[in-house]
């Protein structure tokens, strides 16, 4: 299945083989986060949530970067406290939508990544950079601390770490992002592609209910005390052994043989 939206749109969405790829079309602003665009990408993770057919995700910058965060041109246009509230609020809320979502969501990361372009990068599930890549959350330099891209960016990486790149808004190149726990993966640009095509094939090869049950545990017990957590997750995993796909699998693996996914066939 291919289907490209119209290539003036701020946002492209491309599925192939169960891999849907959303693009960030505003390279002329190196992909900031318009209203626009936000509510774009809002309305397309709705549908996409309920479309069988879409395996993994991919979110992916038109031009030279992934996401320069929010458009600061728009933003400075309105003098309403409670607008931008509303605007920011519109931001958490497709942030949380990238977590929600059933299906597995990977940032395929390229130029700069700055403010709530990299908070994309930290919510997205996976993330694979090419080398050319940087990061930064350098709101502080204008006066504006990233509060928001905070939210995702402490919940990837160590507190002292986020709060390094928070309080002087300096740029990390893509190996400190991956040392840091940012990102996945880090690969010549001329390799970008395909590393994340590998990376979502192999995703899209399970049975799409078990991951689907498996990121929506994984987000619900980190959230909760380690005791909480156990007993979670144990009703998880419990219910998990009673699916068909569970029984296929564990039986092709005693029997030596490749399992048959019936519900990967659509």
């Amino acid at each position: 299945m291919l289907n490209m939206t119209n290539p003036a749109s701020v946002l492209l969405r491309e599925t192939r083989d169960g891999i849907c790829t959303l693009t960030l079309n505003r390279p002329q602003s190196f992909n900031a986060l318009s209203e626009e665009l936000l509510a774009n990408l809002l309305d397309t993770l709705d549908q996409i949530a309920s479309d069988r057919t879409v395996r993994v995700v991919v979110i992916a910058g038109a031009g030279s970067a992934f996401c320069a965060g929010h458009d600061l041109k728009e933003m400075q246009q309105d003098s309403d406290q409670a607008r931008h509230q509303s605007k920011f609020g519109k931001s958490g809320e497709t942030m949380m939508k990238i977590t929600d979502l059933p299906q597995p969501v990977i940032a395929r990361v390229h130029g700069t990544a700055t403010a709530a372009g990299c908070q994309l990068v930290a919510t997205c599930d996976l993330a694979v950079a090419s080398s050319n890549a940087r990061f930064a959350v350098s709101g502080i330099k204008l006066g504006l601390f990233c509060s928001t891209p905070a939210v995702a960016l402490s919940r990837n990486i160590s507190r002292k770490r986020a709060m390094e790149m928070l309080l002087t808004g300096d740029f990390i190149d893509a190996e400190t992002a991956l040392d840091f726990g940012l990102i996945n993966q880090v690969v010549e640009l001329d390799s970008l592609d395909q590393s994340v095509d590998l990376l979502a094939r192999k995703i899209a090869a399970h049975p799409p209910r078990v991951v689907s049950l498996g990121k929506t545990s994984f987000y619900e017990q980190i959230e909760q005390d380690t005791k909480a957590a156990y007993e979670r997750t144990s009703r998880v995993i419990s219910g998990n052994m009673m699916l068909e796909e569970t029984t296929e699998g564990i039986n092709a693996f005693l029997e030596k043989r490749d399992p048959y996914w019936r519900s990967n066939k659509t």
